[in-house]
């Protein structure tokens, strides 16, 4: 059976949420998904998913295996279209979606590069910290940043994040640094609201496990950029990302707390709908990210210039 057809088929069925769904979406009887699944697993030695009569839940070796199939087919279908398209020039509309606070650093600055390159494409670039639904509201590309939760997209990493947990040295003065992540709770933290994109909480590395803690205190926003600058007047602790607060901490407005309980990087993706074949200035624009995001010199321009 070709080993394509079978990641295709897991894909399928693991972002359908069963063998059924999955056969509908193909247009095949579920009997033949299930047989392409236990293919799949007998050819790898380990169960990607668990099934019952009422649920399909994936495994761990399924939830890491589901990442990497989604970005092979991804890979595949970029190669397939790198020599289908020949010397055709991209053109048509781009819709992209990213966070407000990183877009306005690291997303727009790039767009006009991107046109100058190719300059029959448009492009429509949307800035919001809530998560915005891409297949149901019409977008090519969602740049997202820290941990995934919508599995029924495909994602492809463009660059580590790493997030740290900052107060300026006013707030410390005045309320003491904490020492361990449980202190946080006597703390003013200051978080993003519920409807903005980091859902899980604040990450660290406790007793050699990652664990995600919810704080809380008087203050919280949809919009990072006004915690960034509520925790810059010393109003509470933020958990940031490094490329949003490297500029305050080299220059002292800023501070590090719990670096020993620092979380793992996770990571900056494109996020895109479940398609087949990516138009070519899809392929371009995600290209375009990995050359810059991938670059330290990147990295090292944009926090030296960060405000």
């Amino acid at each position: 059976m070709d080993r394509l057809k079978q990641m295709e088929s897991f894909v399928l069925v693991a972002t359908r949420g069963s063998l059924t769904a999955a056969a509908q979406a193909e247009g095949v009887a579920p009997a033949v998904m299930g047989r392409r699944i236990d293919a799949l697993e007998a050819r790898l030695g380990v169960k990607l998913l668990l099934r019952t009569t009422r649920r399909l839940t994936l495994t761990h070796e399924g939830s890491a295996f589901l990442e990497d199939c989604q970005r092979l087919i991804a890979e595949f279908a970029n190669a397939e279209a790198s020599v289908s398209a020949g010397g055709v020039k991209a053109s048509g509309h781009l819709r992209v979606t990213a966070p407000a606070g990183f877009g306005r650093r690291h997303v727009a600055p790039l767009v006009p590069e991107f046109l100058a390159q190719h300059p029959e494409v448009s492009l429509s670039l949307n800035l919001s910290d809530r998560v915005v639904d891409i297949v149901n509201e019409g977008f090519d590309c969602a740049v997202r940043v820290g941990e995934l939760v919508d599995s029924s997209l495909i994602s492809l990493r463009l660059a580590d994040n790493r997030r740290l947990c900052v107060a300026a040295p006013s707030y410390l003065k005045r309320a003491g640094e904490p020492q361990h992540p449980s202190e946080l709770a006597r703390h003013e933290c200051l978080m993003l609201s519920s409807d903005a994109s980091q859902t899980r909480g604040w990450a660290f590395t406790i007793e050699g496990q990652v664990q995600h803690l919810r704080p809380s205190g008087r203050l919280d926003c949809s919009d990072g950029q006004v915690l960034h600058d509520w925790c810059v007047q010393g109003l509470g602790l933020a958990w940031r990302s490094t490329w949003e607060v490297a500029a305050d901490l080299r220059e002292g407005r800023l501070q590090r707390v719990l670096d020993d309980f620092a979380a793992p990087p996770n990571g900056i993706f494109a996020m895109l709908p479940q398609r087949k074949h990516l138009p070519l200035r899809v392929r371009l624009w995600i290209d375009f990210l990995k050359s810059n995001y991938g670059s330290a010199d990147y990295w090292a321009r944009a926090e030296g210039s960060a405000p």
